[in-house]
């Protein structure tokens, strides 16, 4: 945990806060903080900053806390993701918050098993606890937003122009295909497909719709992997 972060109902007054969960056990546990000390805090989707402690309890911390700092800057690429098969969505999420990504689209798409969709590591109390995660390595404080579309072609015809909002579009696709580009100065939406990657006709009509395909090497890999590697190419 590089930073702790705070929630609206943690605050006992205007600057102090009282933490009694896993973030005062990780303190007193982990970090062994003192009296007096402080630790890098943020408020989520809000500003950074210092928290001093000012009491420890059996089961409590007190900190008095001045929020500062802006967040980091947000990673210029928009994500639209097959969604991929639950234990790994989990490792995905925290990694897409440790990159800063801002939206995470999650598509169906012909591969993609339907059961998926059933999931629990879909509701939203696990998907935000997956993000925080990832806010926490990073120093982050901006939760990314995660949507969810069920289905593929009214996803692609009616949503993707719009949220796409005039970035360039690039699927990720195995190929003969343009390298993605490393371009930290150009917003992006990227496509990246299940394992199995997209079938011919998804495709075909991502390409309709104005998607670029590129290719992200001359290796196979597997979906996480694949998000990293994109991800990692943008980085600001």
């Amino acid at each position: 945990m590089n930073i702790v972060l705070l929630k609206e109902p943690d605050w006992i007054d205007a600057r102090s806060v009282r933490l009694d969960d896993h973030r005062a056990e990780h303190l007193a546990r982990i970090l062994k903080v003192t009296l007096g000390q402080t630790v890098r805090v943020g408020l989520i989707n809000g500003d950074k900053g210092i928290g001093r402690i000012t009491a420890v309890g059996n089961d409590t911390i007190t900190l008095d806390v001045d929020l500062t700092d802006a967040p980091p800057p947000r990673h210029r690429t928009q994500l639209v993701l097959a969604l991929p098969r639950p234990k790994m969505l989990r490792r995905i999420l925290r990694t897409v918050a440790e990159f800063g990504v801002s939206e995470l689209h999650l598509i169906h798409s012909y591969r993609v098993e339907k059961s998926f969709w059933q999931s629990p590591y879909l509701d939203q109390d696990k998907v935000e606890v997956a993000l925080i995660q990832g806010l926490e390595r990073a120093g982050d404080t901006l939760l990314p937003k995660v949507i969810q579309h069920r289905r593929f072609k009214p996803f692609m015809e009616d949503h993707l122009s719009t949220i796409a909002d005039g970035r360039d579009i690039l699927i990720a696709h195995p190929g003969h295909h343009d390298v993605f580009p490393s371009d930290a100065t150009t917003s992006k939406t990227v496509l990246i497909g299940p394992e199995g990657g997209f079938i011919d006709y998804e495709v075909d009509l991502a390409r309709k719709l104005g998607a670029i395909p590129v290719s992200l090497g001359h290796r196979i890999f597997s979906v996480d992997t694949a998000v990293c590697t994109a991800l990692a190419r943008d980085l600001t």
